[in-house]
């Protein structure tokens, strides 16, 4: 765009009140003032100096738009991913998530950052799945036992004791995740928190059998989805609830004990009413860091590096730190009270084979397209 200086716009036009006649010696005029034919140096000084004008101001405009440009352009770069995790912030799970989250954020600074946008009162556990696969979501914390329905091979990582490493050495990461990509439209990036299991708690002493067992007829167990099949193969009675729920359920006398982990087991106030934990522990903690698989398709090579460089490092920061975190916490529930019952002989062996057997088993009935694949890299 031109700007022209009011002499030039004169000059050029012919718009000067002065010499605008209403007959023949005012169109005359116009065009001699037109071509600077009465004085063509005024003339050539003035168009000169319009175009010197003009250029110094689309120069001048043009830099502008290369700032401007370029100011987008570094902030367009920067991608921020929403985020939710599964518990409450005081827990020792989201805390675990938010060490990960400010991994990412600080080598991702300019290119890609998480939000946190907060647990489940954000987005309830059992939504968690259906919002990420359609991408209400960016990216998820949670356990792929919540996931079941939707992706019943995620069941894998709670019956293995593989380590996460390992896994991803041995093919394993791969398959599972091309699983997750196609059925939950969710890409893998970590499975974090591993290294620990999770624990039956009772509110009153469990009665011990003969082969080193208790008596599980005698107990209501709250469950989750992942281990409601091997608590009804044990033969206890099964309420299936959130976390959210155990509290008042407890309180209520509705269960006589919980299934959890050590790791945030006492965040919950539960540890006020089972005063007994029986061991050993079953399955693998299955807590997952995923990604709605569209988003992650959509950012940069740089931004993807960032992420699984730090889910790769994370897994193991975090396999060494839930391992001491839950002989911590153990010790800090038995000073406070709680005691440990421990199964023994042929009790304890069937106690943890049939949690095996469960879980291969609900895979198998669900979808047995990839079990035997996957049980030969998930040992």
């Amino acid at each position: 765009m031109f700007f022209l200086s009011s002499r030039a716009h004169i000059a050029m036009t012919g718009n000067d009140r002065s010499d605008a006649g209403s007959g023949p010696a005012g169109h005359h005029n116009k065009f001699e003032t037109l071509t600077g034919s009465k004085n063509p140096e005024l003339f050539r000084r003035t168009v000169n100096h319009t175009e010197e004008f003009n250029m110094r101001y689309l120069k001048a405009l043009a830099f502008a738009a290369l700032l401007g440009g370029f100011a987008t352009a570094v902030h367009a770069e920067e991608v921020v991913l929403n985020a939710v995790h599964f518990t409450p912030a005081q827990n020792g799970f989201a805390q675990s998530f938010l060490k990960f989250v400010a991994k990412v954020n600080e080598a991702g600074k300019g290119v890609v950052q998480i939000n946190v946008r907060g647990g489940p009162e954000v987005i309830p556990n059992p939504q968690l799945g259906t919002a990420q696969k359609s991408g209400l979501v960016d990216l998820v914390n949670a356990p792929a036992g919540l996931y079941l329905e939707m992706v019943p091979e995620g069941e894998v990582f709670s019956a293995s004791t593989a380590k996460p490493w390992d896994v991803r050495a041995n093919g394993g990461w791969d398959l599972i995740n091309s699983i997750y990509e196609k059925k939950g439209n969710a890409h893998l990036l970590a499975h974090i928190d591993a290294g620990t299991g999770f624990h039956i708690f009772t509110v009153n002493e469990p009665e011990m059998t003969p082969d080193g067992s208790i008596d599980f007829s005698k107990l209501t167990l709250r469950s989750s989805p992942l281990y409601r099949q091997f608590f009804e193969a044990l033969g206890t009675t099964v309420i299936v609830q959130n976390a959210g729920d155990v509290y008042t359920s407890l309180e209520r006398g509705v269960i006589n004990g919980n299934a959890y982990p050590i790791m945030g087991y006492a965040s919950f106030g539960w540890d006020k009413f089972t005063k007994y934990r029986v061991d050993p522990s079953f399955f693998q903690v299955d807590v997952l860091v995923s990604m709605n698989k569209a988003k992650w398709d959509s950012l940069s090579p740089e931004a993807q590096k960032i992420l699984n460089d730090a889910a790769i490092a994370y897994e193991r920061e975090s396999y060494d730190a839930m391992v001491a975190e839950t002989d911590r916490l153990a010790k800090v529930m038995i000073d406070g009270g709680q005691k440990v019952v421990e199964m023994t002989g042929a009790g304890r062996e069937k106690f943890l084979a049939t949690a095996a057997k469960a879980s291969w088993d609900r895979m198998a009935e669900r979808d047995p397209t990839n079990v035997e694949a996957l049980r030969k890299l998930f040992p």
